[in-house]
């Protein structure tokens, strides 16, 4: 997802999507539409709507599942007339300078103008299919000479200090169940759930644990707790399993999701090291 999607979108997408008709007298509008500039599909009190907007309008309600076609055409610019008609109105009611209405717009300039910046400097350093075939090759060397993908269903018990990791790691070799000591002291949220976490690979947890967890055989717990740097951990091994790695088409569109994240996060890391963010406590 991108991360400065607009919660402020344009009036004017949100009626296209919900698909609503247009009112009868907007209808009656069109007739007068003669004598304007070729670029321009409609006019209202001299405010033009252009093809290009029309056209950014047809493409936003395909993307919300409308088929594209005449009567869409003439619904996108029936929208924008109505549009402008509201906001025209707005004006000569002051609504225009009010303080909400001057922090909504600012807040839709600035997340147009961030998605802009964006799809900008992606378009300028791309990701190619080369660089995605050059991740995946990395992503199966990694797998080992067998080239398996190897998940390990996890458990685990997150604790504040090393004393109570070792108090509770004690109850468990004296034989209290995993499930029953992660409800008692555990800190995490999964607690409820007897410290389940679920099917994991070791590459999507800190290097800590998974040095750990891949010695583990099957229903074994850590020998002895593991530090992190929000606490200590116990983890406990609940199954393993193998499977095949997909093919390169089957995972490009993955990958190149996961480098493109990988790419913004990385330009908006360098963007916040130059600034200064000054945030009230």
């Amino acid at each position: 997802m991108n991360p400065f999607s607009s919660a402020f979108n344009p009036i004017v997408v949100r009626f296209i999507a919900a698909g609503i008709l247009a009112s009868a007298f907007v209808g009656s509008a069109f007739a007068q539409q003669s004598g304007l500039p070729i670029n321009v599909a409609a006019s209202v009190n001299g405010a033009l709507i252009t093809n290009d907007m029309v056209e950014q309008g047809i493409r936003a309600a395909i993307s919300q599942g409308q088929k594209e076609s005449p009567q869409l055409r003439s619904a996108v610019i029936e929208k924008f007339v109505e549009v402008l008609l509201l906001s025209q109105q707005a004006e000569k009611d002051g609504l225009a300078n009010s303080e909400k209405a001057n922090t909504q717009l600012a807040m839709i300039r600035q997340n147009y103008l961030a998605d802009l910046e964006l799809s900008t400097y992606m378009a300028q350093n791309p990701i190619t299919d080369a660089d995605v075939q050059a991740e995946y090759n990395r992503e199966i060397a990694s797998l080992g000479p067998q080239g398996m993908i190897v998940e390990y269903k996890v458990s685990d018990i997150a604790v504040a200090t090393e004393a109570d990791a070792q108090a509770a790691l004690a109850r468990i070799k004296k034989g209290e169940s995993f499930d029953k000591v992660a409800k008692s002291v555990s800190l995490a949220p999964n607690k409820v759930q007897g410290g389940a976490v679920g099917w994991i690979q070791p590459g999507q947890v800190a290097p800590q644990l998974a040095s750990v967890l891949v010695t583990l055989a099957k229903g074994q717990v850590s020998p002895v707790p593991i530090q992190m740097q929000q606490g200590w951990y116990l983890i406990k091994l609940e199954d393993k399993k193998s499977s095949k790695p997909p093919s390169f088409e089957q995972a490009k569109p993955a990958i190149r999701a996961g480098m493109t994240q990988r790419k913004q996060f990385e330009f908006l890391s360098q963007l916040a090291k130059d600034a200064k963010i000054i945030v009230q406590q």
